[in-house]
């Protein structure tokens, strides 16, 4: 459907029609298009939907919008959405809301439910408990192949999903796995502990949801059960719940690498005073450091007052150290995340970094020489003492952009905080450290 005939017929006010349209969409395109409405006109045009659909709708609008609806709508109707809402996206939906719509959205919920909610907001923040739902299809191991079809035909369309059951035993402990696919090929008097998986790859509640989400990606799941220290079922982790926490994890990733403080609030949404607090520290301990890089300077003010030419040089060496560590730190970055690189890898690491580098400074090196040699009226000298340097720099910052996320990963930081600006930070000072050292051997200064 085209979106801007949907907001066409919005604005000439066709609501019959556009009902007609709304109604055979799929609600996270009705989302979109809603979303950055105003209030007044999402509420009418809201109103209009299908009740199933407006849930589902619903679900999919940002935090103000779902705000501003709770606000306005009456509490009927909100009823209606809380009793119809998937678990998990309720559980979501409270800890966006300010405390006084919490209430609102409580005292609207079952008593039981209102009892899982409370349970569920104990759990940690980015935790594998709070981001799991209790919508699944558990069945008992005694149960035959067609009592457990029944169950799932009984039950299934207010569950999360019914592509995976869980056979569940005594004190709620989780036994075993059976996949629909296997229900429905098996023989419908086989008992379920006979086709069931007790080979299986759970999550503990308190796992921090970069763990699940690298067993998501590891073995291509659709759901993930979750128990807690006991071993007792709580709950399911959906694909549709951990895509969301990629998305924030590789965002924050992005956000440490470029030296800001993490936001989880969209750009557009952020205020310029919150947006200027994320980045105002980091540029202040990165500018402190670069005092190092002045410090340096001046100790070796004479070797620059005798051939004031190798000031010309600077720019250009500190800025390829810092691209060749920001080259390595990145790549190290990415395989930690990802989990093709190890702590154990460490001198893995370095050893490839050194033959990379090695290579890469040669050639650096020796177009420079020809460079210099051509368009500057320089002697040979000036130009060995570029180019050697040159040569070590990269050799140094691609073994120091390669080993510092290790050293990170190792201490319990966060490899992403060793990126571009603290890389470039720390080789900048080396650089100048080796160029101002190989000049005074080179050119006898």
């Amino acid at each position: 459907m085209d979106e801007r005939k949907i907001l066409d017929l919005i604005e000439q006010k066709k609501y019959i029609e556009l009902k007609k349209e709304l109604a055979q969409m799929n609600e996270v395109d009705v989302a979109e298009i809603l979303d950055p409405l105003d209030i007044h006109t999402t509420l009418v045009i809201f109103r209009m939907l299908p009740k199933d659909l407006a849930v589902e709708v619903f679900a999919h609008f940002s935090p103000e919008q779902q705000r501003d609806i709770i606000n306005t709508i009456t509490d009927k109707e909100l009823k209606y959405i809380v009793e119809e809402l998937f678990f998990d996206d309720m559980i979501d939906l409270i800890e966006e809301m300010p405390a006084n719509l919490v209430k609102k959205i409580l005292v609207n919920a079952k008593e039981e439910e209102r009892k899982l909610i409370n349970q569920f907001l104990k759990y940690p923040p980015n935790s594998a408990g709070s981001l799991m739902t209790i919508e699944y299809v558990d069945l008992k191991k005694d149960m035959t192949v067609k009592d457990a079809l029944d169950h799932i035909k009984e039950t299934g369309l207010d569950k999360e999903t019914v592509y995976t059951c869980y056979v569940t035993g005594e004190n709620r402990k989780l036994e075993g796995i059976v996949s629909l696919r296997k229900l429905v090929i098996s023989d419908e008097k086989l008992l379920i502990k006979d086709i069931m998986n007790e080979d299986f790859i759970y999550v503990n509640t308190h796992d921090d949801q970069e763990t699940v989400a690298s067993v998501f990606k590891r073995y291509g799941f659709l759901a993930l059960p979750v128990v807690d220290k006991e071993h007792r079922f709580t709950g399911i982790i959906t694909v549709d719940d951990i895509m969301d926490v990629i998305d924030q994890e590789t965002t924050e990733d992005f956000q440490k690498m470029a030296a800001m403080s993490p936001s989880e609030e969209a750009y557009l949404d952020t205020g310029v005073f919150t947006l200027a607090k994320h980045r105002i520290i980091w540029l202040l301990v990165l500018m402190v450091s670069a005092t190092f890089t002045g410090g340096i300077i001046k100790r070796f003010e004479d070797v620059l007052q005798s051939v004031v030419v190798l000031t010309a040089f600077i720019p250009m060496l500190m800025d390829t150290g810092g691209n060749s560590g920001s080259q390595s730190s990145t790549l190290v970055i990415r395989g930690l995340a990802l989990g093709e690189i190890s702590l154990s890898d460490s001198w893995k690491v370095i050893w490839k970094e050194f033959r990379i580098s090695i290579i890469v400074g040669i050639a650096l090196a020796a177009a420079n020489f020809v460079r210099i040699m051509i368009f500057d009226t320089v002697g040979i000298w000036v130009a060995l003492t570029v180019s050697i340097t040159l040569l070590v720099t990269v050799v140094i910052s691609k073994i120091v952009g390669g080993i510092l996320p290790m050293i990170a990963k190792r201490v319990n930081i966060d490899p992403a905080i060793m990126a571009g600006p603290l890389i470039t930070t720390i080789v900048d000072a080396l650089s100048l450290i080796v160029y101002f050292t190989i000049a005074s051997l080179l050119l006898h200064i």
